[in-house]
């Protein structure tokens, strides 16, 4: 079987999991790592079995956890064509002067560290390839929020899609940063009304993948339509 295989982390729920799910109604095969494996049966099931999707249990923060999500993948669909480095988690209250340090050192080991560990353990087979990176940034990582170490942390992200796509110059492998507003996903506890849905972005992630090989899509930002003013 040819058809082009997508792996996703953070895969479980939220935008990975509708990302997952447009992705397969667009003809591709998908590895689907996350922590939680028994949430990820089900979105394999229902994706079609073990053919069409692959079900990975993943820290993002271990090395072993990582090195093994891509074994496994290039053992079981035996190509790697796309890899979608979208697992992350959100910040904690009390900026700067009064955050859990503990809170973020969890986040930063996740969102940048994590992002980090799935690029060095997949670049090789997308180099192979000539594949596609895709990162989950943020709004948060262009603009400035008072105290927020996650907005920091996913300014990383951006600095980490840039300087990826320079080291990858000639390799024909592409890297599109994907930048979401506020999304109406488990990072939030009471989303607004117009808050983007999971489905928005994974429709900006399949445009990206949809791009002929010759287009470099670098980066997508993404944010709600504000409400209309009251009359």
């Amino acid at each position: 079987m040819s058809d082009p295989v997508l792996l996703i982390t953070g895969a479980s729920s939220g935008i990975g999991a509708a990302t997952a799910r447009l992705a397969a109604a667009n003809g591709y095969r998908v590895a689907l790592a996350a922590r939680s494996q028994a949430r990820l049966a089900d979105l394999v099931d229902e994706l079609g079995g073990s053919e069409r999707a692959l079900a990975l249990r993943c820290d993002v923060q271990s090395i072993e956890d990582q090195q093994a999500m891509v074994a496994r993948t290039l053992a079981h669909f035996g190509q790697l064509d796309a890899v979608y480095a979208n697992a992350g988690i959100p910040g904690s209250e009390g900026g700067f002067s009064g955050a859990d340090p503990e809170a973020w050192k969890a986040m930063l080991l996740t969102n940048v560290y994590g992002v980090a560990l799935t690029l060095r353990y997949s670049l090789e087979a997308l180099k192979a390839s000539r594949g596609h990176v895709l990162l989950t940034g943020s709004a948060a990582g262009r603009f400035v929020i008072p105290g927020s170490m996650y907005g920091a942390s996913k300014w990383a992200v951006t600095g980490i899609g840039m300087n990826l796509r320079e080291e990858l110059r000639g390799t024909g492998v592409r890297v599109t940063l994907v930048e979401p507003g506020m999304v109406d996903t488990p990072l939030f506890d009471e989303p607004p009304d117009y808050a983007l849905q999971p489905e928005d972005i994974a429709r900006a992630v399949v445009y990206a993948l949809s791009q002929p090989a010759h287009v470099d899509l670098n980066e997508i930002l993404i944010r709600p339509t504000p409400p209309l003013a009251e009359s």
